[in-house]
C-alpha cells in the first residue's frame, strides 16, 4: 500500500508538471489573425441579382455543364485525392479502436512421451485473455482527435480540389471558345484581305495603283494566314488539354460550343469572416491547426504513467471434453502501472516537436486566411476594372468600324492611300479581338470569385 500511495502521489506531481494549459482551438482561430476581419469588403461591385446556388448552372451552357460533372467522375488527380481522404477516414477509425480493450481466445492439443518411447500423455488447453489500457490522462484520445482532425483536413481538401478542377475546367473550355472566335475573327480578316489584294490587282493593271500597293495587300495577307495558323494549333492544344483534365484521350474530338455564354450576375459575398468557414482550403487548414494542437496534447500525455489492466482465465486436462471443468479452470487479474523514469530526454523532445509543429500550423492558417482574403479584394477590383476595360473597347471598336467604311470608301475612290486603309483595318481587328479576349476574362474572373468566396457549389 505504501508503494501504491508513493507511486500515485508521483503520478500526480509528474501530471501537474507536465500539463499546461491549452487554448481551445476555437479561441485561437478566432485570434489567429493579428487584426480581425473587416465587416464588409474594401471593394464593392454592383449586385442586384443574388446568384444562383451552383455556379456552373450560372453559365447556362450545358457543353460546359457536361464537361465539369465528366471531369468530376474521370479525372485521376480527384481520385488520388478521394482515395488519401479515405485512408485517412480509415486511419481515424484504426486509431478509435486502442480505447476498447482487446480479447484474445487461444487452444493448444499436445502429446507427451519419452524419447525411449512408451504411452504418450494428450494433453488440450483453452485460454481466454482480455487486457484494456485506461486513458487515465486522455492520451489515446487525444490521438484519436489528432487523427480525426487530420481526416477532416483531407477532407476539406479533396473538397477544394473538386471545386478547383470545375474551376480549371470552366476556364480551359472558355480559352477554347475564344481562341474559336479569335480563329473566326482572323478567317474575316484573311477574307477583307483577300478581297483588297484582288482590287489592288485590278487597279494595278488599270494603271491606277503601284506595284507597291499589290505586294503590300500581299504580306498582309500572307500574314493573317499566318496568324490563322498559329490560332487554330492554339485552338487544338487547348481542346487536347480540356480533354486532360475531363479524364479524355487527347484527340481533338470534344465538342466546343460557339460563343462565350453571358456573364452571370455576381454570388453573393458576405463578410469576409465567412471565409474562416466557407472555404475549403481553409477549413483544411484550420483542421490542421486542431491536429496540432491535439497531438502536443497527446506527447504531454505520453510523459506520465500508464495504467492497464490485463485478465485471463485458461483451462488444461488431458481431455478436451474436460478442459472447461470449473476445477480445471483457472482465472488471473493483473493491475500494470509503467511509470517513465528515464528515457534519455525522448518525451520532452517529442512534445518541443509537437509544439513547433503546432506554431507552423498556426503560422500556414494565419498565411491561408489574409491570401483568402487578397483573392477576393483582387478579384473584386478586377471586376470593376474589366467593367471599364468592355465599355472602353466596345467605344474604340465601334468608331474603327466607322472609320474604317470611310476609309474603304475613300480608297476605292482613290481618295486616300492603301496604308491608311490597312491600318485603319488591323486597328479594328484589333479591338475587335481584344474585345473578345476582356469578355474571356470577365468570365474568367467571376470563376475565381466563386472559387474565392468558398460558396456553395
Amino acid at each position: 500500500m505504501s508503494l501504491l500511495k508513493y507511486i500515485t502521489l508521483t503520478s500526480i506531481t509528474i501530471f501537474l508538471s507536465a500539463c499546461t494549459s491549452i487554448d481551445n482551438v476555437e479561441t485561437v482561430k478566432n485570434e489567429a489573425l493579428d487584426k480581425a476581419p473587416p465587416t464588409a469588403w474594401s471593394t464593392h461591385i454592383k449586385q442586384n441579382i443574388v446568384g444562383p446556388k451552383e455556379w456552373v448552372q450560372s453559365f447556362n451552357d450545358p457543353l460546359l455543364t457536361g464537361l465539369i460533372e465528366e471531369g468530376n467522375a474521370s479525372n485521376l488527380d480527384l481520385q488520388v485525392a478521394a482515395a488519401n481522404m479515405d485512408k485517412a477516414w480509415l486511419l481515424a477509425k484504426q486509431s478509435g479502436v486502442t480505447l476498447k480493450p482487446t480479447i484474445d481466445l487461444s487452444l493448444s492439443h499436445s502429446h507427451t512421451s519419452s524419447v525411449g518411447g512408451g504411452n504418450s500423455t494428450p494433453s488440450s488447453g483453452v485460454g481466454l485473455q482480455a487486457s484494456w489500457e485506461l486513458d487515465v490522462w486522455g492520451r489515446i484520445q487525444s490521438g484519436i482527435d489528432a487523427s480525426s482532425a487530420n481526416a477532416e483536413s483531407l477532407q476539406a481538401d479533396y473538397i477544394f480540389a473538386k471545386h478547383s478542377l470545375s474551376a480549371n475546367i470552366a476556364k480551359s473550355y472558355f480559352k477554347v471558345v475564344e481562341a474559336k472566335l479569335q480563329a473566326d475573327i482572323t478567317k474575316k480578316n484573311v477574307s477583307i484581305l483577300d478581297k483588297n489584294l484582288r482590287i489592288s490587282q485590278v487597279k494595278y493593271e488599270n494603271g491606277s495603283t503601284s506595284a507597291q500597293d499589290v505586294a503590300l495587300n500581299k504580306a498582309n495577307l500572307a500574314s493573317a494566314q499566318e496568324q490563322l495558323i498559329a490560332t487554330e494549333n492554339s485552338k487544338r492544344d487547348g481542346i487536347r488539354a480540356l480533354e486532360v483534365l475531363i479524364g479524355r484521350y487527347p484527340s481533338t474530338t470534344l465538342d466546343i460550343g460557339t460563343a462565350l455564354p453571358i456573364l452571370p450576375s455576381p454570388p453573393p459575398l458576405g463578410t469576409p469572416s465567412l471565409l474562416l468557414e466557407r472555404r475549403p482550403d481553409l477549413i483544411s487548414a484550420e483542421r490542421q491547426l486542431a491536429a496540432a494542437y491535439k497531438v502536443t496534447e497527446q506527447a504531454k500525455a505520453a510523459q506520465l504513467p500508464n495504467f492497464s489492466l490485463t485478465s485471463s482465465i485458461s483451462g488444461a486436462s488431458e481431455s478436451l471434453s474436460n478442459v472447461l471443468n470449473p476445477s480445471n479452470l483457472a482465472w488471473q487479474l493483473v493491475g500494470n502501472i509503467l511509470a517513465p523514469i528515464y528515457d534519455g530526454g525522448r518525451r520532452k523532445i517529442d512534445v518541443e516537436i509537437a509544439s513547433k509543429e503546432q506554431t507552423l500550423a498556426l503560422a500556414n492558417y494565419q498565411k491561408q486566411a489574409l491570401v483568402a482574403f487578397s483573392e477576393v479584394e483582387n478579384n473584386l477590383d478586377l471586376s470593376v476594372s474589366l467593367a471599364k476595360r468592355e465599355i472602353a473597347l466596345i467605344e474604340a471598336y465601334k468608331q474603327n468600324q466607322k472609320a474604317y467604311k470611310i476609309a474603304e470608301l475613300r480608297y476605292k475612290e482613290g481618295e486616300s492611300e492603301l496604308l491608311d486603309l490597312l491600318q485603319i483595318q488591323q486597328q479594328t481587328i484589333s479591338a475587335e479581338s481584344s474585345l473578345l479576349s476582356i469578355k474571356r476574362l470577365q468570365l474568367e474572373q467571376r470563376i475565381n470569385l466563386y472559387l474565392a468566396l468558398g460558396g456553395k457549389w
